[in-house]
């Protein structure tokens, strides 16, 4: 489960990420509303959590972008001012929900919890390619009868390559969406990772492949003489 914090103050910041983490929930931060609205674009987040009063943009202008642009992700808007038209301006923008600060962190994980059931309707227990199959739950890569475990940034990769097999994803995009926006990983980092990765399609004898396209990035494919 991955989750924004788009929060300008950043002591809040931080301390919401904490909290996140502690469940295990993996957290990205921005710091202003035009980052937060860049890196929510992805998709790639399960619920963002977003300040309503942010330098460079507004939190009621990132939502109002994101639901603009057909980002459905579900959308917590945070506010110091407990007043009914804020609420109104935030829900009206597109938020799901709204909570005023201060609140326990209960209360957080609580809606945070409701918004990731509302919006998992359907709930995929693993992703498929050819004769290979990716368990969410247990990090399992599997082939057949055979299955290899997955550490967290093979998984993490694994998972971004079989969501987006018909595509080609850049470097840049994994670097992003595995280690974090304000991380030093290089474009090294990510081929040790597919180097580990393709070791491991090996070893269970899948058809499938990651192909790499030079200076773009990698795609699944299948082996010619498989």
């Amino acid at each position: 489960m991955q989750i924004l914090v788009v929060e300008d103050e950043r002591r809040l910041a931080e301390a919401l990420g904490q909290i996140l983490r502690e469940k295990k929930y993996m957290v990205d931060i921005a710091f202003d509303g035009r980052d937060g609205l860049d890196m929510a674009m992805s998709g790639i987040y399960d619920v963002i959590i977003l300040d309503i009063m942010l330098p460079k943009m507004s939190g009621i202008d990132v939502a109002m972008n994101l639901r603009k642009e057909k980002v459905d992700t579900p959308i917590l808007m945070l506010t110091a001012k407990d007043q009914v038209a804020d609420k109104v301006k935030g829900l009206d923008a597109g938020a799901d929900d709204y909570m005023t600060k201060p609140f326990s962190p209960e209360e957080l994980l609580a809606r945070v919890r409701a918004l990731t059931r509302r919006q998992g309707e359907v709930v995929m227990d693993s992703l498929e390619y050819e004769d290979l199959s990716l368990n969410l739950s247990t990090c399992d890569l599997i082939c057949g009868d055979k299955s290899v475990h997955l550490n967290f940034k093979e998984f993490e990769i694994m998972k971004i390559l079989l969501g987006n097999s018909q595509n080609v994803t850049t470097k840049d995009d994994l670097i992003v969406r595995v280690w974090g926006y304000d991380s030093n990983a290089v474009d090294n980092n990510v081929e040790v990772y597919i180097s580990f990765l393709r070791k491991k399609l090996d070893f269970i004898g899948t058809k499938v492949e990651i192909v790499s396209l030079r200076k773009i990035g990698y795609r699944l494919g299948v082996q010619k003489d498989a």
